[in-house]
């Protein structure tokens, strides 16, 4: 069912004017130097929610200079300092829940129940990494001849780049802000084109924390290449870190490859979906529903590819369509919605051929299969059966509500089809059987498993991807050693 509310309720004004409408450059909110604007989108409606400054390179190495400038200072902070900052911003985010969780379905389209599960995942990061500040460790160790001591001390990597997606715009920003404010590097970050605000509106949070001027630097940009490659070529940068698909990451891998600059790298997803013979087919369709439905199936973490065992495959099917069929499609801010818009008319245009795509294979629709017509960027909740292994949807990131079922018979055939993919992000199986369970879970060739569950994302958990779906964690005890450097000091005349 579409149910497609008016926009623009007096409420939502409201919070869209709390906004700052600036590029956030040492400290103030400025216009772009061309005085450049591009509006932001409501992509359930399709009508402009307000306009932001288009950053040029001018605006963009402004910014640069900013973190360069405070980089000293802020690496000088004691750590309690930096992690009382994080504290504060986590409680703000707290007691703005309901207006940032109303600002963020504006700008993205997800229902507000998604975007209060995200500002609550969001706001975690900060204060995790409040804590994990006090806990950069170090070592000190006698030299195995004697003669010397070693001394090992960790180091703010220095000024780092950040660049964020649109599909959660504020808990991607909070992942990357977090651990750098703890580890005392400055920034600068660029968030999707699409979901500026929810940014801007974090950068605000932050300055009334008490983050000094200069250590957080937001540019929103039309063009990403245009400002972020002045950026990452410049020797002043020490760290680049960006989510987003695998084509764009190798292009800012090879980018930052002239100045060696550390990267982490959070890429593209094509998570399978495992429910093997013996698996309680109930729990298995709850878990599947999460990882498919979670952010509109717009999640490099969503479920891609689902391989049933055939003993199960008619109960699991039945069962998972009437759930899918059963979903409330229409705006975010709408009672009940539970599906909203695809984030533009591109990315709804590749979830229709990639659906088409498996159809003209001889894939079947059982529930779905086709684009909303009228407003919005509306895609049905889809559920295709009989998926061959050439289909597209087999390979590529669907990255929209659609759950494509093919069946196996043994284990051995599960895995292989699982792992048969350049991405390694995230997979997810459903079995009763422990040895199975370990087995399975060490064969697949992902840098995390969801086993016997349908979400994985844990602030206290390393998030991360083997293959082509990335480099580095984030979060979790070891999300903060991506912004610290390893120094060894050799002492000797002892």
């Amino acid at each position: 069912m579409n149910t497609h509310d008016q926009p623009h309720h007096p409420r939502e004004t409201t919070v869209l004017d709390t906004v700052p409408r600036g590029l956030l450059i040492d400290g103030t909110w400025q216009s772009a130097a061309a005085e450049r604007t591009f509006t932001v989108e409501d992509p359930s409606t399709t009508t402009t929610l307000c306009a932001v400054p288009d950053a040029t390179a001018d605006d963009a190495l402004r910014a640069l200079d900013a973190a360069d400038r405070a980089q000293s200072s802020w690496a000088s902070y004691p750590p309690r300092h930096r992690g009382e900052i994080l504290r504060r911003a986590f409680e703000t985010i707290t007691s703005r829940h309901e207006d940032l969780s109303l600002l963020m379905t504006l700008e993205m389209g997800k229902p507000l129940a998604e975007s209060r599960a995200e500002v609550t995942y969001a706001a975690e990061f900060f204060r995790w990494f409040a804590e994990e500040a006090v806990r950069i460790d170090g070592d000190y160790a006698v030299s195995p001849n004697g003669s010397g001591r070693m001394l090992v001390t960790r180091q703010p990597v220095g000024p780092s780049l950040m660049v964020t997606p649109w599909n959660f715009p504020m808990a991607m920003g909070t992942r990357k802000i977090g651990p750098a404010v703890a580890a005392g590097c400055t920034m600068v970050i660029k968030p999707a084109h699409q979901t500026p605000l929810t940014m801007l509106a974090l950068g605000e949070i932050l300055t009334e924390a008490g983050l000094p001027h200069g250590v957080l630097n937001i540019i929103t940009a039309r063009n990403a290449d245009e400002v972020m490659r002045p950026l990452i070529t410049d020797p002043r940068a020490r760290k680049l870190t960006f989510t987003g698909s695998t084509p764009v990451g190798r292009t800012l891998i090879e980018q930052s490859a002239r100045q060696v600059l550390k990267t982490s790298m959070e890429l593209g997803g094509n998570a399978p979906f495992l429910v093997f013979g013996d698996a309680d087919v109930d729990a298995a369709v709850d878990g599947a529903m999460l990882a498919k439905m979670r952010n509109i199936g717009e999640a490099c973490t969503a479920a891609n590819r689902f391989y049933l065992h055939r003993d199960i495959a008619e109960e699991f099917t039945d069962k998972l369509t009437r759930r899918m069929r059963a979903l409330r499609l229409g705006r975010g801010v709408g009672d009940n919605v539970e599906v909203g818009p695809l984030i533009d008319s591109a990315q709804r245009d590749k979830v229709t051929e990639l659906v088409d795509d498996a159809v003209g294979q001889g894939a079947s629709v059982l529930t779905g299969g086709k684009a909303e017509t009228g407003p919005g960027y509306y895609y049905p909740p889809t559920v295709l059966t009989d998926v061959p292994p050439s289909a597209r949807l087999t390979s590529e990131e669907v990255f929209g509500p659609v759950a494509p079922i093919s069946t196996f018979t043994d284990e051995d055939e599960a895995v292989t089809a699982a792992n048969n993919t350049e991405f390694g992000l995230v997979s997810y199986a459903y079995t009763r059987d422990m040895p199975r369970a370990l087995r399975v879970s060490e064969s697949l060739q992902t840098g995390m498993v969801g086993l016997n569950q349908g979400v994985v994302s844990n602030a206290a958990a390393p998030f991360g991807g083997v293959k082509q779906s990335g480099i580095g964690r984030e979060g979790g005890k070891i999300g903060i050693d991506e912004y610290l450097e390893t120094k060894y000091i050799a002492v000797g005349g002892l």
